[in-house]
Formats: C-alpha cells, sequence, structure tokens
C-alpha cells in the first residue's frame, strides 16, 4: 500500500472509530478537555504507528490500547489529575473493552443505565469525588463523613456500577 493510500485507510477507519475512541477516553478521564488531550495524542500515536496495525483486525480494539496507555501517560504527566475510576477498574474497563470493542457504545449506554440508576446521595458523592483537584479527604469533610467512611462508600459504589455493568451485559449479550 502506497503512503496515499495508507493515509486515506487511516482517516477511513479513524473517522469510523473516533466516537467509539473518545466515548473510551471519556470513561476513563473526568475532564471534557483532558480527554481531548488525550484523544488528540492517541490519533497522534495511532498514526505514528498506523504500519503496524494488521489490515482486517479490530481497528477499534487496537485504538482502545492506545488510548489507554496514552491516558496512563497524561495522568502521570499532569500529576494531580485523577482517572474515573481508580487505576485497577480502569485496567479492567479497559481491558474488557478491548475486549469486545465493537459494542462499546452499547456498554456505555449501559454504564449511563447503571449511574443513573444510583441514588441521589450515591451519584452525589461521586460526582463530588472525581472534580478537579478533589480528594477523598475533601469530600469527607465537604459531606460530614469520617475519611474511612468515604473509602468504604466509594468501593461500594464502584461495585455497585461494576456489578450492575456486568449484569445488564450479560443479558444484552
Amino acid at each position: 500500500m502506497d503512503s496515499r493510500q495508507q493515509q486515506a485507510e487511516f482517516v477511513r477507519l479513524l473517522s469510523a472509530n473516533h466516537r467509539r475512541i473518545q466515548s473510551f477516553i471519556l470513561t476513563l478521564l473526568p475532564d471534557q478537555d483532558l480527554a481531548q488531550d488525550a484523544m488528540q495524542n492517541t490519533s497522534v500515536v495511532m498514526w505514528q504507528k498506523f504500519q503496524q496495525f494488521e489490515a482486517g483486525t479490530d481497528f477499534s480494539a487496537w485504538a482502545f490500547r492506545i488510548a489507554r496507555y496514552e491516558v496512563m501517560a497524561l495522568t502521570r504527566i499532569r500529576g494531580k489529575v485523577r482517572m474515573i475510576f481508580d487505576e485497577s477498574l480502569c485496567e479492567s474497563i479497559a481491558d474488557d473493552v478491548e475486549r469486545h470493542g465493537t459494542n462499546v457504545d452499547v456498554r456505555m449506554q449501559i454504564l449511563n443505565e447503571c449511574l443513573s440508576m444510583l441514588s441521589a446521595k450515591d451519584s452525589e458523592l461521586l460526582t463530588r469525588r472525581y472534580e478537579e483537584g478533589a480528594t477523598i479527604k475533601s469530600v469527607a469533610e465537604a459531606v460530614g463523613r469520617p475519611v474511612e467512611g468515604m473509602y468504604k462508600a466509594m468501593s461500594r459504589i464502584h461495585r455497585a456500577l461494576f456489578e450492575c455493568t456486568r449484569r445488564k451485559l450479560a443479558t444484552s449479550e
């Protein structure tokens, strides 16, 4: 494939999968601007490595793998930036998305459904926890709860979201 054909193929695949890749990045990062930076970095790296992409394989799964590393690199570089979930849960989500990359839109919809099923209290805690600059300690102080209790509450909320999405995915597949 000559360079023009390669470029055309890359643009075609990126255009067809851009929304999925962006959605995947947004599942990992709380900040829209940071997610946009991660998407741009991911696109650049994908172009640089496009010769390594095997035609006929799942482009979105390949892109998710690159995006995962770019998100992690960006969070390390920016220091205080937090991913929406802790790194092990993000790894689990990313692994699952890579395995089932073509179903990202369905999975995002399911995650949003599960988020909407949280109680108002849990939803507020989750929102407060992932505001820029927030820490478990600052949220605990703001809501008048002990720090240890906040860790337990966040763990319970994350587990509930994981179980909800797992159940809904099992019934949809």
